[in-house]
Parts: structure tokens; C-alpha cells; sequence
């Protein structure tokens, strides 16, 4: 029916979509031509853009990274704590999940300025009052996480990289989605002055 918009083939069908609008058929309209070679320089563009994205944002993501931790093991400082109190007892000590428990306790320890600090950091269940560990305390005087490490880094670079390599094909598929949209709408433009022309030779006299 004139004007009605037919449904979007299904992803899968999108490269036969494609060659079809590729080869030479009498069914076949310049804009389908123009729409196929679209979403043909686009693919190619992906293609190429992806490891260039990928390398460049990593490469950049790794040195933010590495200078990120440079700053932290300047600013923190790894120091001895010690347990104010008794921690807590997991319900089913010596599970797996005990294991992975950690619960929330009073410490002491000395932070980078030499000063004796008091703060809550989360240890092993069942800790008892006096016992040692090592935390990380920054020039604020609280406790906090250690510096980034190489395998850190690393995950952090390479993550980087795959959101570039996906913004790049998100970036190409919304341009030929925009592109397929104007092509139609033009399309259906084209068939309702068409129908409005041929409609009237069709109507019959009574």
C-alpha cells in the first residue's frame, strides 16, 4: 500500500539485503544502488577505522593509567594496622563464602606524615583484637586501595580499547540507519507522487 513503511529485514538477511541491491536486477532503483554503496564504504571504514581507534585510544588509556599509578605510590603509604576490636564471626566460618566475607573494623596505624590515625577498614571474619595486616593510607590520613598494578593497567588499557573498537561500529551502524531512513522516506515520497499520477487512470466510470 502507498505510504506504508515495510518492516526492516531481519540483521541476518543484511549482507544478502545488501548484494542484492549490488547486482544488476530490473527491480532494482538508484537509491538501492546508493544505500548498498553506503553501507559497503561504511563496513570498509569500520574495518579500517577499528585497529587505528583501538590502538590509539589504549596507547593513550595506558599512559593515563600508568601516570595515574605513578601518583598513587607517591601518595600512599604502605603501612601496619592494628585491630581495635574483635572482628565479626561469619555464620559458617571456613566456607567458601567466609572466605570471600570481609567485615567492617576499628584500626589504628601510622599514615605518611607519621601520625597515629583511627578508621574502619573491612577485614577477615573472626580477627581477634591486636592482630596485624597491611592497608594503603593516602595524605589524607585514610585508608584506601593500593596503587594500580601492571596487570591492572593493562585490563584497564585493553577495556578502553574495546569501547573504542565499539563506538566506531556503533558510530558506522547509526550512520547507515540514518541513511536508510532518509533514502526511505525519500523513497515513499517518490511512490505517493507516483500513485497520486496513475491512481485517477485506474478509477473506472460508473
Amino acid at each position: 500500500m502507498p505510504g506504508r513503511t515495510p518492516p526492516p529485514p531481519p540483521p541476518q538477511e543484511l549482507p544478502q539485503v545488501m548484494l542484492w541491491r549490488l547486482r544488476h536486477n530490473p527491480l532494482r532503483r538508484p537509491s538501492d544502488l546508493l544505500q548498498a554503496w553506503i553501507g559497503l564504504g561504511l563496513i570498509l571504514a569500520a574495518l579500517a577505522a577499528t585497529p587505528i581507534a583501538m590502538f590509539l585510544v589504549g596507547d593513550a588509556a595506558y599512559h593515563h593509567y600508568t601516570r595515574t599509578a605513578h601518583h598513587q605510590a607517591a601518595t600512599r603509604h604502605h603501612t601496619t594496622a592494628v585491630l581495635l576490636e574483635d572482628a565479626r564471626r561469619h555464620p559458617e566460618p571456613g566456607s567458601a563464602e567466609a572466605k570471600k566475607t570481609r567485615y567492617p573494623t576499628k584500626v589504628h596505624f601510622t599514615d605518611p606524615n607519621g601520625r597515629t590515625r583511627t578508621a574502619t577498614t573491612d577485614v577477615q571474619p573472626a580477627l581477634p583484637e591486636g592482630s596485624t595486616f597491611r592497608v594503603w593510607a593516602g595524605t589524607d590520613g585514610k585508608i584506601t586501595d593500593p596503587p594500580l598494578s601492571p596487570s591492572q593497567i593493562r585490563g584497564r588499557s585493553m577495556g578502553s580499547a574495546i569501547i573504542a573498537a565499539l563506538g566506531v561500529h556503533a558510530t558506522a551502524a547509526a550512520a547507515y540507519g540514518t541513511a536508510s531512513r532518509i533514502i526511505h522516506r525519500r523513497n515513499l515520497a517518490a511512490w505517493d507522487t507516483a500513485w497520486a499520477e496513475t491512481a485517477p487512470r485506474w478509477t473506472t466510470s460508473p
